[in-house]
């Protein structure tokens, strides 16, 4: 039996069904997660309006092949092409998780306010934290994040001068 569907602003995106594979219901899915316990059976995920359980998951070229209960054909995988997979948020005190630095105040290792974290950019070299100034961090200069109620309060960044001086 499925679990209910959330609310989807409860979830974290963690992949992409991208389209059927073969017969029996399998779909691939591109993660967009390095967790991949969220594809160990029995997880849950879910789309939009779908609760989704893993029956059984295999590495495929730099995707994923997924089974999940209740899809037994083709013509059912079909119905989550495109589908946006969701997830509860992991607990895990040693990540930093983009979800709880949304909002954060940036301080500088001198103590000096820098502005709040308005989104996470994805870069090769170092996802970016992005103020409401338009600074970008590296999160490689993130010292510590001090912990507040239901997510950090302030992130203490060990920056080169300069970095915070918009042209």
């Amino acid at each position: 039996m499925a679990p209910p569907v959330r609310p989807a602003t409860d979830l974290l995106e963690v992949g992409r069904v991208d389209r059927p594979h073969g017969i029996r219901g399998e779909v691939v899915v591109s993660l967009v997660t390095n967790r991949t316990e969220r594809l160990e059976p029995g997880a849950e995920l879910q789309t939009a309006d779908v609760a989704l359980v893993v029956r059984r998951a295999r590495p495929f070229e730099r995707r994923w092949v997924v089974a999940f209960e209740g899809y037994e054909d083709r013509d059912a995988a079909e119905g989550l092409r495109g589908a946006t997979l969701l997830a509860a948020p992991l607990e895990d005190p040693d990540e930093l998780w983009v979800h709880r630095l949304i909002g954060a105040e940036v301080i500088s290792a001198d103590g000096r306010a820098r502005g709040t974290v308005s989104a996470v950019q994805a870069n090769p070299a170092s996802d970016l934290l992005v103020t409401e100034g338009g600074a970008l961090v590296p999160l490689t200069f993130v010292v510590r994040v001090e912990e507040g109620d239901g997510g950090p309060a302030r992130i203490v960044v060990d920056a080169p001068a300069g970095l915070f001086e918009l042209p």
